[in-house]
């Protein structure tokens, strides 16, 4: 399993997670990228967005899925790695579970497979979209919010400090509420956390935090 996660950033926020990236992936097949977190109307956007961000990675091709029917279709095994965009994070896990993908794309991962996900693609591989509550309206009407857990009991929030004042303080707030029962790392847009196998590396720009039992602890940085 080889899984980044980042914070939602783009441009030079990630040209070292993305370097990373293109350290561990097979060169020789394409790239398929999920921009299902957005309305369909801007996957036209996404895809001129996604061929500048991963214009260094080397890879023949990205193949883009414009809905869930598409991705049901997909045979992972064919791709270097899966690249899950930003949007509204209740509307992403919707579609792929809508797609029958939840289980595949899990089985894709532990079987050595590599993810790239921003934002809302980073925040499904946590344990559960609470969250993110605050941030994203679930008006699919999601029930199922598990996410894919792959730090096993650790859930995300992404562009956490890179908001306003205020929303940062909310954002905290709801964080510390919740920490009693769910362990949160909340992002910047500049960090991302590479799962490597057993290894976590951190390919970091700027502090991020961790809240758990009440508290916040500053991570990263070599703080």
């Amino acid at each position: 399993m080889k899984v980044f996660i980042n914070g939602g950033g783009a441009g030079k926020q990630t040209v070292r997670a993305l370097r990373r990236l293109n350290e561990v992936i097979d060169h020789d097949l394409p790239c398929l990228y999920i921009p299902l977190a957005m309305e369909e109307d801007k996957y036209d956007d996404c895809y001129k967005w996604i061929s500048g961000e991963l214009a260094n990675v080397d890879i023949p091709s990205i193949e883009m899925v414009r809905s869930a029917e598409e991705l049901s279709c997909k045979r992972l095994s064919e791709y270097s790695f899966i690249f899950i965009g930003g949007g509204n994070t209740f509307r992403l896990l919707h579609e792929i579970r809508r797609a029958g993908m939840f289980e595949p794309i899990h089985e894709y991962l532990k079987n050595g497979g590599v993810a790239f996900g921003g934002s809302a693609g980073a925040i499904i591989f946590g344990e559960d979209l609470e969250s993110c509550k605050l941030d994203d309206d679930n008006k699919v009407g999601l029930t199922e919010t598990e996410g894919f857990d792959v730090l096993h009991g650790i859930s995300f929030l992404c562009h956490f400090t890179n908001r306003s004042e205020e929303h940062d303080r909310r954002s905290e707030e709801y964080l510390l509420k919740i920490s009693g029962h769910r362990k949160v790392i909340a992002l910047p847009e500049e960090d991302t956390l590479f799962l490597n196998e057993d290894k976590l590396e951190e390919i970091t720009e700027r502090p991020y935090y961790v809240f758990e039992n009440g508290k916040r602890e500053t991570r990263g940085m070599n703080i």
